[in-house]
């Protein structure tokens, strides 16, 4: 028997009847970090849960496409994910950069739009502002091409350095044209436009999807919530899903369904693909 989550009479009840209904018109899209994988004090030690790739071979086969957005670059989140070679995830696409940079499984290969020429004056600026604005000794910094993220989950007071830096991080951002995104402990500097909001409704409408199920865990999810409430305001069906967690309690507000975490989010998934294959 396979248990899926109920869902009482609501637009997240429509989305994923729509999606058990008609599995080949769906996209089903996800979050990386704190979704298909653990939050970890060093990101380049994230890995993807370890149901995570078979769940997805189990279930990409049978719908219109599976898609992971992300801030990541591209080719690390594959790298990290373990995405790459997986027989049934031939046309997975990771949405790196929020969209700005794309890999595609059948081709292995990663096309990007031309990076923003104030990433890398933030760059060469951060360390002597972080300095200037207090030194919080475990604060750090992550490279991460077209955008740069400051962390404060190593401070000895992990929210108090965010809300102290979250200021004068904003008014950096914008004297180099770029903008500030805050997440779970972190502050992220990266060009505007740049939003899972914005891929994901451009992903949809490429594949000319009949469904959307999106999973995240973070601000930055917010707005790839906020296009497919926009999307099922114009008719798709949809499901928002909240990887939970609670530092966040905003997505999980506005969730049609919440997990716990990425071994949530990989029952639900397994859940899915046997649902689809009759089990």
């Amino acid at each position: 028997m396979v248990s899926l989550p109920h869902l009482a009479p609501s637009a997240g009840r429509d989305g994923l009847d729509a999606l058990l209904a008609r599995p080949s018109e769906a996209v089903v899209a996800l979050d990386f970090d704190g979704t298909l994988a653990e939050i970890v004090p060093d990101p380049e030690r994230a890995r993807a849960h370890p149901g995570a790739v078979p769940a997805l071979a189990a279930l990409a086969p049978r719908l219109a496409a599976l898609v992971v957005v992300t801030g990541r670059p591209a080719g690390v989140a594959v790298r990290l994910g373990g995405l790459a070679g997986v027989p049934g995830l031939d046309r997975l696409t990771v949405l790196g950069h929020y969209g700005a940079e794309r890999w595609d499984a059948a081709t292995g290969t990663v096309t990007a739009a031309a990076p923003h020429p104030g990433v890398a004056s933030v760059r060469a600026e951060l360390p002597g502002f972080l300095d200037r604005h207090g030194a919080w000794p475990g604060v750090w910094i992550e490279e991460k091409g077209r955008a740069v993220a400051v962390h404060t989950r190593r401070a000895r007071d992990p929210q108090g350095a965010f809300e102290a830096l979250r200021g004068p991080l904003g008014d950096l951002a914008a004297a180099h044209g770029l903008v500030l995104e805050p997440g779970r402990l972190v502050l992220e500097l990266r060009p505007p436009g740049m939003d899972k909001g914005v891929a994901l409704a451009e992903f949809v409408r490429e594949k000319g999807a009949g469904c959307v199920l999106y999973a995240g865990d973070d601000l930055g999810d917010l707005p790839a919530f906020a296009a497919v409430e926009k999307l099922r305001g114009e008719g798709l069906p949809g499901v928002l899903v909240c990887s939970g967690s609670a530092e966040v309690p905003e997505l999980a507000d506005r969730a049609d369904l919440a997990v716990p975490g990425p071994a949530g989010v990989v029952a639900l998934l397994t859940s899915l693909a046997a649902a689809l294959a009759g089990e």
